[in-house]
């Protein structure tokens, strides 16, 4: 397949869907704090890893339910005044990060910025199924997740070099992109018709509304639990390149840690960029629960690699691995989601799946800082590796028992 098919590919979608994917760019070319967290926490404040592992899995805790009112109030209110809102507080209290000295206030506000974030989270998920459906979805989706990471090609570079002499240029340049998505978003993004969107969930029982709580419906669809449980193993992992490797990155080279780690992020978002088409494409026809478990192999690969060697050439070898896998799990994850959950439950739902899988993105800084300090990163990459795997051994075998009513 040619580099015009590829393309080719990406037409046709909703309008709404492109003005979401130049908001994802330029909102994740200013993501400059999140990714450099860990550093910050430890070089700038002055914590130890356990107690930085302890102020990110902090965060992620709080987060939870602000997902869950997110997602709650994305099913009331409206997808579109969420995400005004909190986005626009979110930005706000990022700028006033920028205005003072790096302190244990700080890392608060940080926390509470994240907090306001998370509270769109769900209506961000939500609004994407509503202005799609189901021959369009992934296509739409693998266009947004590679918006985010061509803003992240460019993004942790610019933040490794603003690290060292301009932290305050960190928070306030993120704020400030998050402002002109936001922008974009007002402008030419409204909120889905409901009328349209029950007509385009004929054509999928699995997304027609239904009544009753969300409890009702997770009983009655009980895929939707254990999915996000074998998510969970994977974030677990996945987490780890926020966290250990960052730390890892500035045990090996010191202050300029941060700039080989804006470089790895780069090279990350490169990856996916060239590779988000093809993988697109060529998985199409697959089974989305065995690819996310492909994908679990690849994140195995790669911190076995990096417990092994130290080398700069293997590392990126390494992150190259992550990567491919990150993009499966992503693309794949979002469809199969939206595909199984009704129209008037989207909200709820996406707020419930990382409540579920997001708890290991949570308890996985606070564990892994523990070992670091008490064990060793070695002994952690370990522990990373054996709980990526199962997470893979554990998706192929919810592949080969699904019911077959549930479809991809």
């Amino acid at each position: 397949m040619n580099f015009k098919n590829l393309i080719n590919n990406y037409k046709g979608l909703p309008r709404e869907i492109y003005i979401l994917f130049v908001g994802k760019i330029v909102n994740s070319i200013g993501a400059f704090v999140y990714p450099l967290m860990s550093l910050i926490l430890t070089q700038k404040i002055g914590m130890s890893a356990t107690q930085a592992g302890e102020l990110v899995t902090t965060l992620a805790i709080f987060q939870v339910p602000c997902i869950v009112f997110g997602g709650k109030l994305a099913d009331t209110i409206g997808r579109r005044k969420v995400i005004i809102l909190f986005q626009l507080l979110g930005a706000v209290t990022l700028i006033l990060c920028g205005f003072i000295n790096p302190s244990i206030l700080t890392a608060k506000m940080m926390i509470a910025a994240s907090c306001f974030y998370s509270l769109s989270t769900a209506s961000y998920d939500a609004l994407s199924a509503d202005l799609t459906n189901k021959s369009n979805r992934k296509t739409s989706y693998s266009l947004l997740y590679m918006g985010t990471n061509i803003g992240f090609a460019v993004g942790p570079i610019i933040a490794g070099f603003l690290y060292k002499n301009y932290l305050p240029l960190i928070f306030i340049g993120d704020a400030i992109t998050t402002l002109i998505s936001l922008l974009l978003f007002i402008l030419f993004v409204k909120e889905p018709d409901k009328d349209q969107i029950k007509k385009e969930t004929q054509q999928n029982y699995l997304e027609k509304e239904t009544e009753g709580s969300v409890i009702k419906l997770l009983i009655e669809r009980p895929i939707l639990i254990i999915f996000p449980f074998i998510l969970f193993l994977f974030q677990f992992t996945y987490c780890q390149w926020g966290f250990a490797v960052p730390l890892q990155m500035g045990k090996l080279y010191g202050a300029d840690g941060a700039k080989i780690y804006g470089f790895l992020g780069a090279f990350n978002g490169l990856i996916v960029i060239l590779s988000t088409p093809l993988l697109t494409v060529y998985t199409k026809k697959y089974n989305a629960l065995k690819i996310m478990a492909t994908g679990g192999v690849l994140y195995s690969i790669c911190f076995l690699i990096i417990s092994m060697f130290n080398n700069i050439s293997f590392i990126f070898l390494a992150i190259l691995s992550l990567t491919i896998g990150e993009v499966l799990i992503a693309i794949n994850s979002s469809t199969f989601i939206a595909n199984n959950t009704p129209s008037s439950h989207r909200g709820r739902v996406s707020s419930f799946m990382p409540l579920i899988s997001g708890t290991g993105y949570a308890i996985g800084p606070l564990i892994m800082g523990n070992i670091i300090d008490n064990r060793g990163i070695y002994t952690g990459w370990m522990v990373i590796i054996s709980v990526s795997f199962l997470g893979s051994v554990l998706m192929y075998v919810l592949s080969l028992i699904r019911k077959s009513k549930v479809t991809n």
